[in-house]
């Protein structure tokens, strides 16, 4: 029943910026901030998406939900000291000769700045105490809420509303391990090591755990700080359009891209290139994935809307129902309002309601392996908008998405293609005399009688099946007692 209960509470806390909101009151985006912060680190991670789209939710609440961001209030230094004894197994003044008050402090954990023994300076970021407690009740509360919606409404299974809160949970997961990390930004660095824009900080595995990460100090300038970028010499309309292509190279290229890009996570070194840092959220996206994503903003760009819905049925995004010239035509209703506009003049709150209502039309599942992705994009573009209130999206998305269709789409990438082909059938080739003796052998015995196993052989396979299945048996039971009692619970809960 705690889920249940957590679920009103979160119902209560938030109707009272429901109301001012409703109202039009300037302390709203307070309100909601202080009601964000309340409820815990789950709903905190929403208020730090919506803190970068002042174009949805206005600039007053924006700038009200930034300080979810970075600048939540800190636990006490003692406690990271004990933690970090602890994780490291040697007392903090054994690992830095320096160990400074806490500079930033989130949701999930919060960042000393340091310096080792050696010399280095450096970020050291603890986990905040009985987070992982606080983060699995917020997620078993969304796990009912998913399943109630889903039970009652259509329209929650088709977003899948279990399947995502199933993706955000196995993020969580993984920021809640800071091993884990220290592993994304170690491959988020080799990865894009050779990006002239674009920098990630090394990571100092000698002090690093599962609850304490030690990376490289970044000197540099915070990217909502426009002004102060500008008084440096660094062009914010530059530094935006960096930004956006950086997160479109990173998904395209790599299939893997940072997933948590909100202003306290991004500055600016003294040489103008972009620096993230936080790496507990990351995104991945296999390559056919990200050839929808690809071939998706280049049809747009070149309003090819036919091209736009033929992906989208490779994909089975689109139940088959639908005919594709009608969906095409449906993709059109939405690309055509936004060319040929200033940036000012597009509502961004508009565009993704008609592509909301778009999805619904043609019964389209959410796809909860995009949600990251989605998810980062908005946030991007809110942060460049930040930088630059006329910045275009889409032509800053242009290059990076006509390159990745030349380098993977065009005549080179088929050829390519082709021969890694002709070296698989050379291999084949190659296995064949043996696949054919196998064939022959299999066929006399089956003509003999049968295949005969060695009774050794079929004793240790029949034991082996026994132990598959004895684990199968018992979470069917489990499952169907499960089952029950979720029915004897919801049952109770409803009456």
């Amino acid at each position: 029943m705690g889920s249940l209960f957590r679920l009103i509470h979160a119902a209560f806390v938030l109707l009272g910026p429901a109301l001012a909101f409703r109202a039009g009151k300037p302390e709203a985006g307070r309100k909601l901030a202080q009601a964000l912060e309340k409820l815990g680190p789950a709903y905190i991670k929403l208020g730090q998406m919506l803190a970068t789209r002042p174009d949805i939710v206005g600039a007053s609440v924006a700038i009200a939900l930034e300080h979810l961001q970075d600048r939540l209030p800190p636990f006490p230094e003692a406690q990271a000291r004990a933690a970090i004894a602890t994780s490291l197994g040697r007392p903090v003044d054994a690992l830095f000769t320096q160990f400074g008050p806490a500079v930033a402090a989130a949701s999930i954990a919060q960042v000393h700045h340091g310096r080792t023994t050696e010399g280095a300076d450096v970020a050291i970021k603890v986990l905040r105490p009985g987070i992982e407690g606080r983060f699995a009740r917020d997620l078993a509360a969304l796990e009912l809420f998913a399943r109630l919606a889903e039970s009652l409404s259509p329209e929650a299974r088709r977003l899948r509303f279990i399947a995502i809160k199933e993706t955000l949970a196995a993020s969580v997961a993984l920021e809640l391990d800071l091993r884990m990390e220290a592993a994304g930004a170690s491959e988020l660095y080799e990865r894009t090591k050779a990006d002239a824009d674009f920098r990630v900080p090394h990571v100092d595995w000698s002090r690093t755990a599962a609850r304490v990460l030690t990376t490289e100090w970044i000197d540099g300038i915070s990217i909502r700080d426009p002004a102060a970028l500008a008084a440096a010499g660094h062009d914010p309309k530059k530094i935006a359009l960096i930004l956006v292509r950086s997160f479109l190279t990173q998904a395209l290229r790599d299939g893997f891209f940072h997933a948590d890009m909100h202003p306290g996570n991004l500055f600016v070194d003294a040489e103008g290139r972009l620096v993230a840092v936080d790496f507990g959220i990351m995104g991945r996206l296999e390559p056919p994935l990200r050839r929808f994503m690809a071939a998706t903003l280049a049809g747009f760009l070149h309003r090819d809307y036919r091209k736009v819905a033929e992906v989208h049925y490779e994909m089975a995004f689109v139940p088959p129902q639908h005919p594709i010239e009608t969906f095409a035509q449906a993709l059109r209703a939405v690309g055509e309002p936004i060319f040929g506009k200033s940036a000012r003049d597009i509502s961004i709150a508009q565009l993704l309601g008609q592509l909301f209502e778009t999805t619904r039309r043609f019964d389209m599942p959410a796809q909860p392996q995009l949600v990251l992705l989605q998810k980062t994009m908005v946030v991007v573009e809110g942060v460049a908008r930040g930088l630059d209130p006329d910045f275009d999206i889409w032509e800053a998305a242009r290059p990076v998405a006509e390159r990745w269709v030349s380098d993977n789409l065009g005549p080179e990438a088929r050829l390519a293609s082709a021969a890694k082909g002709f070296s698989a059938l050379g291999k084949l080739a190659e296995d064949l005399p043996q696949l054919v003796k196998n064939a022959e052998d299999l066929s006399r015995m089956v003509a003999e009688g049968g295949v005969r196993l060695h009774p050794d052989t079929a004793a240790l396979i029949a034991a082996e099946q026994e132990r598959r299945a004895r684990p199968g048996r018992i979470g069917t039971v489990l499952m169907l007692g499960l089952v029950f009692f979720l029915l004897l619970y919801l049952g109770r809960a409803y009456l």
